[in-house]
């Protein structure tokens, strides 16, 4: 596993860059994430427009004034908090920086690279608003098309979406935010993907009603857009091991070296036993851990069925015999490895992603791309659900978990949607005939 870049660069390419470890390997992804999806939605909004299904707002604007005081001051905070951050990061004392998360959220930085980059940036404002200054300012009306508004809704996506993860994730793991209020809230793992989802759509859709977008076609727009940011965002769950794996494999144990080998009768008994300081706090008893014994087919590595996650984020399970120092303080596995969900729905979601391509021009319909869109997700995610670890709910008997319900809701919610849009789209055309 690669916590952070520095570990990737360290472990691939030999290189010792102490800079990249403020880059968290699962964050590198998530924002691929986004780039992705907003590359993929600008092309189908660009797409929709062409085919006259979308259209733009003339908007008035002031041109020729010079830069206002709260754009120097806003331009000069951003650039201090960066510099003080980002580029204290880098020329920091070692111990200060070997946990990079830690130092963001402490009051360590440097002050000469915040004051300068903070009056760079302030000056860059400055310098471009006045060589486009005015001797008298003024209006221009402008026409604002949907796929212009791309960078705004990847914005509130990113923001409402990280939020509502973080809610989702606290009420899921109840406990544990009751503990530490602060830390489950701002932590930089934890998140609950239908949580973001459904922040960040309410969101999207007051932005959209605000502006005119028409909301179904900018769903449809959306939708193979999500379903990519999502294959990409697992590989960053898979790549840093951020604990959102699977439940264990009693088919196999972890040697010393991280890697699975087939287990014996009695030694999954055995090595809970063994290791019960990391499976009580997590499941209360040891008789109560969900496991599967699947033994991997000789055609395909052992990895894809039992994997230990070493070196992973979020420093769970037991540590690891002679731990190099350089992974410090990453230095823990999984005595039993786990199912690696993360990599299994990576290609699940990529194979889905290209299903919702190639029907997004052939389903004429205003809504039903998404409509299909909250289907397969629904079922991706129900059926994944069954290997991985979660908190389950009780609720007259039935034990399922947070995401098996929602998922559960948005498949009955995309085939309501399906059969509602498609029989009003055939009323409102019988009714033109």
């Amino acid at each position: 596993m690669y916590p952070n870049l520095y570990y990737a660069f360290k472990g691939l390419f030999g290189r010792n860059w102490t800079g990249l470890r403020f880059i968290n390997s699962f964050g590198f992804f998530v924002a691929l994430a986004f780039i992705a999806a907003a590359v993929t939605l600008s092309r189908e909004l660009l797409r929709k427009e062409r085919d006259g299904l979308l259209q733009g707002r003339d908007r008035m604007v002031v041109i020729g004034k010079p830069a206002s005081v709260s754009e120097l001051i806003l331009n000069f905070i951003l650039g201090f908090l960066l510099g003080f951050k980002i580029i204290g990061l880098f020329v920091a004392d070692s111990a200060l920086t070997a946990d990079p998360q830690e130092f963001i959220k402490s009051s360590a930085g440097s002050w000469p690279a915040g004051i300068v980059l903070g009056l760079l940036l302030a000056g860059g404002k400055w310098w471009e608003k006045n060589k486009q200054k005015l001797p008298q300012p003024q209006e221009k009306t402008i026409r604002i098309w949907p796929h212009d508004r791309v960078g705004d809704l990847t914005i509130y996506a990113a923001i409402f979406g990280f939020a509502g993860a973080k809610v989702f994730n606290s009420l899921e793991t109840w406990s544990d935010f009751v503990k530490d209020p602060v830390e489950s809230l701002f932590s930089f793992s934890g998140l609950t993907f239908y949580g973001g989802l459904i922040c960040a759509a309410l969101a999207i859709w007051v932005y959209a009603r605000k502006h005119g977008i028409g909301f179904w076609y900018l769903n449809d727009a959306a939708a193979p857009a999500l379903m990519l940011a999502y294959a990409i965002g697992r590989i960053g769950c898979m790549v840093s091991g951020d604990g959102d794996w699977g439940i264990p494999n009693s088919a196999y144990y972890t040697a010393a070296n991280n890697k699975a080998i087939l287990a014996a009768p009695g030694d999954f008994e055995r090595i809970t036993q063994q290791y019960k300081d990391v499976y009580l706090p997590q499941f209360g008893s040891l008789d109560q851990i969900p496991h599967l014994s699947a033994k991997a087919p000789s055609f395909l590595p052992d990895w894809l069925f039992a994997y230990s996650f070493p070196h992973n984020v979020v420093k769970e399970g037991a540590q690891i015999p002679n731990c190099d120092a350089v992974y410090s303080p990453f230095c823990t596995h999984l005595p039993i490895p786990v199912f690696p969900t993360p990599f299994y729905e990576t290609i699940v979601c990529l194979g889905l992603f290209f299903l919702l391509w190639s029907l997004r021009k052939r389903l004429k319909i205003p809504g039903l791309l998404f409509s299909v869109y909250l289907i397969v997700n629904g079922i991706e995610r129900f059926f994944v659900e069954k290997i991985r670890v979660n908190t389950k709910y009780d609720i007259f008997g039935w034990h399922p978990t947070q995401a098996e319900i929602i998922s559960f809701l948005l498949v009955v919610t995309g085939v309501t949607l399906f059969f509602t849009l498609r029989s009003r789209y055939q009323k409102k055309q019988g009714e033109l005939a």
